[in-house]
Order: C-alpha cells, then structure tokens, then sequence
C-alpha cells in the first residue's frame, strides 16, 4: 500500500481511525495507535458547541505528540459559527480538519447538518469553500452514497467538493436512509474514486480483515477508515497491514494479550479522567473487549458496577484464569 497524501499530512497505514461519538477519546486512541493505527480522529465536534466553549467539548480536543497525525470533524450548516470554531481549533495540533456531512442521525439531519447537506449539494459546497479558505491545514469532508436509493448522488457532492478545494474525501457507502444497516455499494465507492484525482477513504462494514480487502479490491479506494471494526479489537490496525501483504488470515490475539491491553486502556482512561469517572468511561469497552470469551457474562455484569481501577483490575484479572 502507497502512503495517503493529504495535503501535507501523509499516513502510512492503509486504514484510519474513524470518529465515534463517546469512544475516540485520546485514552483509545492511543490504544488503537500501539497496534499501528497510522492517522485518527477525535469525536465528532458540534461547531455550536465548540464556539460556546462547552467544557466536555474542549476535553475532546485533548491530545499530545504520540498522538499524531490527529484530525477533528466538525459538524454544522452556519458558516459564520464554523468560522469561529476554526479559529478555536487553530494552534492545538491538529492536522486535519474533517467535515461531516454524513450523520445519518435524525436530530442532525432536522437540523440541515450531517447527511442533510447531501440535499442541498450548492449549500455544501459554499460551506466547504469558506472552510477551505479559512483553515490552516488540508481539509477534507465526510459523505454518504446519498439520501436515499432515489438520489444516489455521491459524485456529484464529491466533484462540488472537489472543486472547493478539499485535500480528501470520506465516503461510507450507505445512504442517509440506510444508517448502517444493509449492503454497503461499493459500485458508487468506485465511482467517486474514479472520478477525483484526490485520496478517496471508503467507510462501511470495515470490520475485519478480510472486508477491508474487499473494500480495497472492489472500489480502488486510497485507504479505509475503521469504526466498529476497532471496538474493543485494536489489533486490526496491525492485522489488516498483514493480511494485505501475505493473503493468510491473522493470529487472533491470545487471552493473555487481550487482558494486558485491557489493563493498559482503563489505566489510560484513570490517568485522562479520574479514578472514578475514567472506570465508568471503560465499562463499555469492558464489553467490547470480552466479546466473544466463553462465559464472561457474569464477570460483564460485575464490570458495569466497578467504580474503582482497583476493582476493575480484579475483574479484569479474573478473565486469566479461563482457559485461552
């Protein structure tokens, strides 16, 4: 795989950490980034609430030099407010801006933001032009096939988008209508490849290894951005690259590795937040994490009530003792 070439930030894995409301906080992020994680996102940030200094929202800017390159998506439809939360954004490291217009969520869309923009493709573009202009790294925007199967018209943003100046180009391969369910078009991936001379990261169902080759083989695209696919499993990041070299399907981690990256992720989260509230923030990757281990549901169950790293670490410890 070539490097990605964004502007002046180059990536050098073929797959990106995508962002995820409530999970891509730095402690995850540099989790995802031990096992070869390349470039990622913080969590999707409302320009509203950036500009109205929202403390939690600031938090999400949190990030440091082992956390790089690192890029933020911006949400909005007001081009006065997206100004301002740029100049917010300016001198804190970041290397890309994103911007989403591909959040299929209901009260986003209500409001004229995320994939509702995909109606108004002039409006979008307008938005991009100012982002572009204003913003002192390459800029890059979030799109979906479409609103629905009845207005597939992924090219036709991309090229407006194209034409604003972005330096990239996301594109999940479900209309708005879709959300996440049903089949992913790789046709239209490929189209939207075809069409831009600019790096295309393709989005949807990228949750193993053998998904994102076929994303790769079906659409040609530049890279693949990894949502689902890295909940409570950061060693995608390191399989995927192997996969695409040798064709054999990687080593799943053993039950020791898991349990020590475990350790490692809820001690990044105590050290980021605070005892207490950095054990709640890890019970949902708790969950994550013990997908799939024979009869972790108890030890589940007792995980969503821990209130201490202490006490988390004793459950997590409990989980070495089954069989690997």
């Amino acid at each position: 795989m070539k490097p990605i070439e964004i502007g002046s930030v180059r990536i050098t894995s073929p797959c990106l950490l995508a962002p995820m409301a409530g999970v891509t906080d730095l402690p995850f992020r540099l989790i995802n980034r031990s096992f070869g994680c390349g470039f990622a996102f913080a969590e999707m940030i409302s320009a509203r609430a950036l500009v109205y200094t929202n403390a939690r929202t600031l938090r999400m800017l949190s990030s440091g030099r082992e956390d790089r390159p690192v890029g933020v998506q911006l949400l909005g439809d007001e081009i006065e407010i997206i100004l301002k939360a740029l100049e917010i954004l300016r001198g804190r490291g970041i290397d890309i801006i994103d911007f989403n217009a591909a959040c299929p969520v209901s009260k986003v869309t209500r409001r004229g933001e995320g994939a509702g923009l995909l109606k108004e493709p002039e409006r979008l573009k307008e938005i991009l032009k100012a982002i572009v202009k204003h913003s002192d790294v390459p800029v890059t925007v979030k799109i979906r096939a479409g609103w629905d199967e009845t207005s597939l018209n992924a090219k036709e943003i991309a090229l407006r988008a194209r034409d604003a100046g972005i330096k990239g180009l996301f594109i999940h391969g479900r209309t708005r209508v879709q959300g996440y369910s049903g089949r992913v078009d790789y046709r239209i991936i490929r189209e939207v490849k075809d069409s831009l001379g600019i790096p295309v990261i393709a989005s949807g169902d990228a949750l193993s290894p053998e998904l994102i080759k076929k994303m790769f083989d079906e659409t040609g695209c530049d890279g693949v951005a990894v949502a689902r696919g890295a909940l409570g499993n950061p060693w995608i990041f390191r399989e995927v690259p192997e996969f695409l070299e040798s064709g054999v399907k990687p080593v799943r981690p053993c039950l020791a590795e898991i349990v020590s990256t475990m350790k490692r992720h809820l001690h990044l989260c105590c050290e980021f937040y605070g005892d207490y509230p950095g054990t709640l923030v890890f019970r949902k990757f708790f969950g994550w994490y013990v997908k799939g281990i024979p009869d972790a549901k108890p030890l589940k169950e007792r995980a969503f009530s821990a209130g201490t790293e202490e006490e988390m670490l004793t459950i997590i410890d409990e989980i070495t003792i089954r069989k690997d």
